[in-house]
């Protein structure tokens, strides 16, 4: 009979150890996702050119100073470095290891911010944009500027998220914000959006830009095999967008799964996510 205890208690410890290192796997092993995007309307002298995405990092820490994040983005070699929203979470006042990784991205290459919903819920955007700008992190709100390599222009528009107040209207103030962004963009340059919430994909089709980079969705939080990701902010269970590319018309969205977590604090077959997509000019192929 002790024997048997044994084995039992054994078997139940050797299962905890186990799914205690699958959880902190999960949430701890980042992960590059490499993704390829070629148009004949990208100017030729931004062939080969490459972005590094993030998103969602809810002021989580992957080594000390953010060294294993850091060394995974320096081996990218990015040109250029965007991060669209809720680099903080709205339950947490220290911003640390947000604004540290935001340095040291400034450092590395042209860093581009929008916000997200967590950044207004935290009643600390303005001193987060302050240090932002201090770091020298470009942050866009509801703006276009111009991305120029060997005198050729591709535009950059940013928006804001729409959870400035208790209650909004998220279509309606994206649409806002939106027009708003666009009013000074040219039709005939490549033009890239940085947005928060994926959910909207139709709008950014009406508007035609070519490219758009988004978070919000923590990949669905939960992503089972055969099913896909379970549930996520706004868009309820069995989501559409939560990871990866979606084309529509001209139009490409790119869905990062994020780095951190807020609500719901553990991920399941969804580890936190790097991007780094490299641009082909066909006038190149």
């Amino acid at each position: 009979m002790k024997r048997k205890s044994l084995i039992v208690i054994t078997l139940l410890l050797l299962t905890g150890l186990g799914g205690t290192y699958f959880v902190y796997y999960q949430n701890n092993a980042l992960v590059t996702t490499e993704i390829s995007y070629t148009s004949a309307e990208l100017p030729a002298s931004f062939d080969d050119f490459r972005i590094v995405h993030l998103t969602d990092l809810h002021n989580k820490s992957f080594g000390n100073d953010q060294e294993r994040l850091l060394s995974m983005i320096l081996q990218a070699d990015p040109d250029i470095i965007f991060f669209t929203g809720d680099l903080i979470d709205q339950d947490t006042e220290d911003m640390h290891n947000s604004m540290l990784l935001m340095q040291e991205l400034a450092g590395l290459a042209p860093t581009y911010f929008v916000t997200g919903n967590h950044e207004w819920w935290s009643g600390n955007y303005e001193v987060l944009e302050a240090q932002l700008k201090d770091a020298g992190v470009n942050v866009l709100r509801n703006e276009s500027t111009e991305i120029i390599k060997e005198e050729e222009t591709i535009q950059l528009l940013g928006i804001d998220d729409p959870a400035q107040g208790s209650s909004y209207n998220t279509e309606a103030l994206l649409e806002e914000h939106l027009h708003s962004a666009a009013e000074e963009i040219d039709e005939t340059v490549f033009q890239i959006l940085l947005s928060h919430r994926p959910e909207v994909f139709d709008m950014y089709t009406d508007y035609q830009i070519q490219l758009v980079f988004t978070g919000h969705a923590h990949g669905g939080q939960v992503r089972l095999p055969f099913i896909g990701a379970l549930a996520a902010p706004d868009q309820g269970f069995f989501p559409e967008y939560t990871a990866g590319t979606y084309t529509q018309n001209n139009t490409t969205m790119v869905v990062n799964r994020g780095l951190g977590n807020s609500v719901i604090p553990v991920r399941v077959f969804n580890r936190p996510e790097i991007i780094v997509m490299t641009l082909h000019s066909s006038s190149q192929q």
